[in-house]
């Protein structure tokens, strides 16, 4: 008898139904907003006390911003490096209770989270690990075990009360990792919930904040590479054994992250912005755009309307699409009744499955216009 030999395809990464869930929202907006604000700079000026600031904030306006962009969640900076808490901690008087805005009663999470809510849009929340006030340095690390051991309980319980008050939370972000242990509380109150970096994380950080990933953008990676909790696209590998997709991160105001009275110069343009978008979602990868409050607790006007342009020109490019055709094998055709112009073709794999396809043909009819590329 014949000899037969049976080969077997290499096991693909696979995504949770968390990760792809995820992965279809494609866009969001990130808001970055604090003492920083009112003192013109990247990371507080702690000898400055806040008791003044924040005299209004509007999330109605954040999230109508959102909706107008087409974003489909937001990621709140409920504490930066600076240790300001956005929200009622049990943890810290350096915070919102600290300011005039409602006598000291105010919850901009609360808040966000009611308006993102009415909407039907997902809330994340970025919680850094780094907290100047407290004395925690890159990845929440402190200089001497007791004060280590100190930090870690008030990180653990800031965590459990944003993760325990605020609803679903669809992203949570651990800038530059952490040594904090937390990935208890998160299994126990946001399992589904994207972990950006860390040594539970999820999703992976593009590797830039200039808005482009790279091509192809894989979504799997080594399994080293993922328990670094530092990875980025760059590590990407379609035999890679986790799946974890990237997340592009850029500031409307490039390269500020929270609202200056220096940078309106800064804004960028609408074409800059879906540059930016065919380089990222483009690219299989999600698009968080940050846009910062200005001191009136909204985001400023000229921004907004740059948001309503930009969502209005993806609406215009992809929401009406002249046809779709879906299957499997190695060709797919799809016609059409009467000559129609294409300008663009929106290529996608059923992620379910792994990332299998590895190249890709593109051929048009009847003037044989012809494209090839890589998958991502």
């Amino acid at each position: 008898p014949a000899l037969r030999l049976r080969g077997s395809a290499p096991r693909l990464a696979l995504p949770t139904a968390a990760q792809r869930a995820w992965q279809d929202l494609e866009l969001g907006l990130f808001i970055h907003f604090a003492p920083n604000t009112w003192q013109d700079k990247e990371y507080d000026d702690l000898s400055l006390e806040p008791a003044a600031v924040m005299p209004s904030v509007d999330t109605e306006q954040w999230a109508d911003t959102a909706v107008a962009l087409g974003a489909r969640y937001v990621v709140l900076v409920a504490k930066h490096a600076g240790g300001f808490c956005l929200w009622q901690t049990d943890t810290t008087d350096y915070g919102i209770r600290g300011t005039s805005w409602r006598d000291g009663h105010g919850d901009v999470m609360a808040d966000l989270a009611a308006s993102c809510a009415r909407r039907n849009l997902g809330l994340g929340v970025y919680l850094s690990p780094r907290d100047d006030r407290h004395g925690a340095g890159l990845s929440g690390r402190c200089a001497t075990p007791q004060a280590q051991a100190v930090y870690d309980a008030l990180y653990r319980r800031q965590l459990t009360e944003l993760l325990t008050r605020y609803g679903h939370i669809v992203e949570l972000w651990l800038d530059g990792s952490s040594v904090v242990p937390t990935g208890d509380i998160v299994a126990q109150h946001a399992p589904d919930a994207m972990i950006f970096q860390g040594p539970q994380a999820t999703i992976r950080w593009v590797g830039n904040e200039d808005g482009f990933a790279p091509y192809p953008c894989w979504n799997a990676l080594a399994r080293g590479d993922a328990a670094t909790g530092i990875a980025t696209a760059l590590h990407g590998d379609p035999d890679g054994d986790v799946w974890m997709p990237v997340e592009v991160d850029v500031s409307i105001r490039r390269p500020n992250w929270f609202w200056s009275t220096t940078d309106a110069a800064n804004l960028l343009s609408l074409d800059a912005l879906l540059e930016i978008y065919y380089r990222s979602v483009g690219r299989g990868a999600q698009l968080l755009l940050n846009m910062p409050p200005d001191r009136t607790g909204r985001i400023p006007e000229a921004d907004a309307n740059r948001a309503r342009e930009f969502g209005d020109a993806i609406r215009r490019r992809f929401g009406s699409p002249r046809g779709e055709i879906a299957g499997v094998g190695r060709e797919l055709i799809l016609s059409f009744s009467e000559t129609a112009r294409i300008d663009h073709v929106i290529l996608q794999e059923d992620i379910a499955q792994g990332e299998r396809v590895r190249a890709y043909r593109l051929d048009g009819w009847p003037d044989w216009t012809a494209a090839r590329a890589c998958s991502s």
